[in-house]
């Protein structure tokens, strides 16, 4: 298995002089995502919970609502010309029945850490249908209980404190209780592997509670959310346009810039109490 950082000579250079040290960076490596043996996507992630991250991506790609639609994910052996397992390259098998995605070149596409969805050949490609409805969710937020989850989030990433090159997610309840935290270079990936701990738990939809992560909010993060069934996002940046547009339309409450006790509600606001 990969290493989650390595180690790297670096001078600092400041105001003080030049500082030679060895540093901590986080590991950024390819995982070939194949579904009942054929390739679907490539994406950069950070080795660790790959299981999740699969099985994430494939809810938001619409292809698994349920546990028991999965019927096996496994590394695959031989992924070098020696014969060698990679760790980089995993296979999710399909349960019987469920139905297998067709492999166009509309559905294979490759992911960098920065960008989730780059190869989606149009916007309708990307607006995924959901399982559940979240516009009815009857949720509740409270400023104060808001305002405390990225200190929660912060405390709580380990590899972030060490290397300061990861990205967050946090899966709280309605009243700020962490359940889950993922970290990797890519945000979403990160969003990923949450929601393919809540698939493999069989604990989709994810009702009552509000997803948080440490960047902005992309549209294909927000669509994440929708997939899984998760009423409420926060971010600790601003959202983009698709992404506001995408959660008025699909009923998620959607809040930006969540820094202290102040924030900005871009959608959904009857879920806030009063005061922000």
């Amino acid at each position: 298995m990969a290493h989650l950082t390595a180690r790297r000579r670096i001078s600092t250079v400041a105001e003080g002089g030049t500082r030679s040290w060895i540093d901590h960076l986080i590991t950024e490596e390819p995982l070939e995502i194949r579904l009942d043996g054929r390739a679907l996507a490539v994406t950069m992630r950070t080795p660790g919970d790959d299981f999740e991250l699969a099985a994430g991506f494939l809810v938001s790609e619409g292809v698994v609502t349920r546990r028991d639609d999965i019927a096996t994910i496994r590394y695959c052996a031989g992924a070098t010309e020696e014969g060698l397992n990679t760790y980089n390259v995993l296979d999710v098998t399909l349960a019987p029945g469920v139905p297998v995605p067709e492999m166009s070149l509309e559905r294979n596409f490759y992911t960098t850490s920065s960008c989730g969805v780059c190869g989606k050949t149009s916007l309708d490609a990307v607006r995924t249908k959901a399982a559940w409805r979240v516009e009815d969710e009857d949720l509740v937020l409270e400023p104060g209980s808001l305002a405390e989850l990225p200190d929660r989030l912060r405390a709580a990433q380990g590899l972030f404190e060490r290397t300061g090159g990861l990205h967050g997610a946090g899966l709280f309840s309605a009243d700020g209780d962490l359940r889950w935290v993922r970290e990797d270079v890519g945000r979403h990936n990160a969003v990923d592997k949450l929601v393919g701990r809540a698939i493999l738990d069989d604990a989709l939809p994810l009702r009552n509670h509000i997803l948080l992560v440490s960047g902005r909010a992309s549209f294909e993060l927000v669509q994440k959310v929708v997939m899984a069934g998760i009423p409420a996002m926060a971010a600790v940046s601003a959202p983009s346009s698709l992404a506001a547009d995408l959660a008025e339309e699909e009923g998620v409450t959607l809040v930006g810039f969540l820094r202290g006790t102040s924030m900005n509600v871009y959608t959904g606001s009857h879920r806030v109490r009063s005061g922000v």
